[in-house]
């Protein structure tokens, strides 16, 4: 996909996040003197639109510093709102770097199911392997054979071997097995899809934790990468999930998807206020070019119709 149409998606799909932040603003900031009663607004504002209450204070904190009782219209808003969300977005917007003088990077994905943690593992394969590099993906959610077979149709897709085990097997040794034949293939890359059944978290953390020590035993500072696939549309749930997941592994950063079809764009400002995590990546879409470096000043213009 081209990167034009890349952004006029995730536009498209952040608009249902801007359409009542740039009906309130247009309403209220009609040029208007911007006191303690328009701020407070505005707080309210942000708070609904789900950038969360820490972000919201910040970004008042920078109204109230600089622009207090000052007239302004709603497009300077607009666009200073813009700016102080790029502000606590740029921090975090980090490529994935893989290291090149492991043979192999080993990324461990974790997340809830549904949140195109399969997707996206096969659209960084296509992406890894565009750029040259030799890939081996792993389906470690061994429960669910539908993340089995989405995994094989992008490893063929793809050119990238998949390995595979029983359904049920265990996701420890699957990841050993994983880890082997990607050292004996030279591999540059191995990517590991990981079960994400939170009903049962102490059971999951206990998986996560075995994939984790069984690796270690084959390289020591594996896994170099652990990524959390998050749902845009979950809104504030995604908060919630990221605390979980970091009290069970080293979460290293983040990659958020679905924000072609989300109303909750806003999130990906709470989780940057929140915990600081680098956001590698956001998705727009099903096909390999609909995951794209996260950018700080795109999506903030894109969330508030700037």
């Amino acid at each position: 996909m081209a990167l034009g149409s890349f952004f006029s998606r995730l536009k498209e799909g952040l608009s249902r996040s801007t359409a009542k932040i740039t009906e309130t603003i247009t309403a209220v900031f009609k040029k208007r003197r911007l006191d303690d009663e328009a701020l407070e607004e505005l707080e309210e504002l942000l708070i609904s639109a789900d950038l969360g209450t820490a972000a919201a204070a910040r970004i008042i904190a920078g109204f109230r510093r600089t622009r207090f009782g000052k007239e302004v219209t709603d497009e300077e808003i607009k666009s200073a709102l813009a700016e102080e969300i790029a502000s606590i977005l740029t921090p975090v917007a980090l490529p994935l770097v893989l290291d090149r003088s492991l043979k192999p990077h080993v990324v461990l994905m974790v997340g809830v199911n549904g949140t195109g943690k399969t997707t996206t593992i096969g659209k960084l394969a296509q992406v890894y392997r565009d750029d040259g590099l030799r890939v081996v993906m792993a389906a470690g959610d061994t429960f669910r054979a539908a993340a089995v077979e989405q995994l094989q149709v992008w490893g063929h897709r793809t050119g990238a071997p998949v390995i595979t085990g029983k359904p049920n097997a265990d996701s420890a040794g699957l990841a050993f097995d994983a880890l082997a034949r990607a050292e004996a293939d030279g591999a540059d890359v191995l990517l590991i899809d990981t079960a994400g059944r939170l009903h049962n978290k102490g059971a999951l953390m206990e998986e996560l934790r075995k994939i984790i020590r069984v690796l270690k035993k084959k390289d020591a500072t594996a896994p170099h990468s652990v990524l959390l696939v998050l749902d845009a549309t979950t809104g504030q749930n995604a908060i919630q999930q990221v605390k979980v997941f970091k009290e069970m592994v080293d979460v290293t950063g983040l990659v958020v998807t679905k924000l072609d079809g989300s109303a909750r764009g806003g999130i990906v400002v709470a989780l940057a206020e929140t915990f600081g995590l680098p956001v590698h990546a956001v998705g727009v879409g099903e096909k390999a070019g609909d995951l794209r470096p996260f950018d700080a000043g795109e999506f903030a213009r894109g969330l508030v119709g700037a």
